[in-house]
């Protein structure tokens, strides 16, 4: 069974499985926080429903997008929503894994690669018995040190790859980039609210950089009076 649910006043329609995986705040942040030019080719790796790419194109930021999903449920959705929302000019999607991407996708042919990668190690913590969730939260699939190793293969040299991450794993994550000849270059600290620890991290590497990092300001989801910061409402409006 499927919902239908709406971005921007409306303006934005996302199908999903009611009981299968639902995009999540993570998918907001990522959209919000990345830096997109406007003629970046754009690659978006587990692109689940498609949402991150209609976030972007409905903004208007980025030439064009690819999005890549390995589970046939999730493709189809992302081709339906596409469709709806009349963005087949701009966004497509192709079935495949994206460790196995660059067999199918042309050498450093990407601006900018965007993943909400997996982020639970296989042997801890319960696996969600639905499958999709289970994808998307367990490296069942796939991990970040993957996504890092097919951006190395799909992005130029210079182009940038963005995630967002547990913030307790950001040790794991800075190495995978390293591993695969990523910079990281931009670090921000997301908190879900000013009083708690740090929830996530949004980082921003550059295939080839150089060494310097910067730590932008906090990111806070939500206020001391427990409604979303100005910073947070302004992800979900164009």
């Amino acid at each position: 069974m499927l919902t239908s649910d709406s971005l921007f006043g409306g303006e934005l329609t996302v199908y999903q499985e009611k009981e299968g995986y639902r995009f999540s705040i993570d998918s907001i942040l990522l959209a919000g926080l990345t830096r997109v030019k406007a003629s970046d080719k754009v690659v978006d790796l587990g692109t689940g429903c498609g949402v991150i790419p209609l976030i972007l194109a409905y903004r208007q930021r980025g030439a064009s997008y690819v999005g890549v999903e390995l589970q046939a449920e999730l493709f189809e959705l992302a081709r339906k929503n596409i469709e709806a929302n009349g963005l087949a000019d701009r966004i497509t999607v192709q079935r495949m894994d994206f460790r196995e991407v660059h067999n199918h996708l042309a050498f450093e042919s990407f601006d900018l690669l965007i993943s909400n990668p997996p982020y639970r190690r296989v042997h801890t913590g319960r696996i969600n018995p639905n499958r999709q969730r289970a994808i998307a939260r367990h490296e069942l699939a796939g991990s970040a040190a993957e996504v890092f190793a097919a951006g190395k293969a799909l992005l130029r040299t210079g182009g940038r790859l963005a995630v967002i991450y547990p913030a307790g794993r950001m040790s794991y994550l800075l190495h995978a980039a390293q591993e695969s000849g990523f910079s990281p270059k931009k670090l921000t600290v997301v908190y879900s609210d000013p009083s708690g620890p740090a929830k996530l991290v949004h980082l921003e590497s550059q295939k080839g950089g150089g060494e310097e990092l910067r730590i932008k300001p906090p990111f806070y989801i939500y206020g001391e009076d427990g409604a979303y910061t100005d910073a947070m409402r302004e992800l979900y409006e164009r």
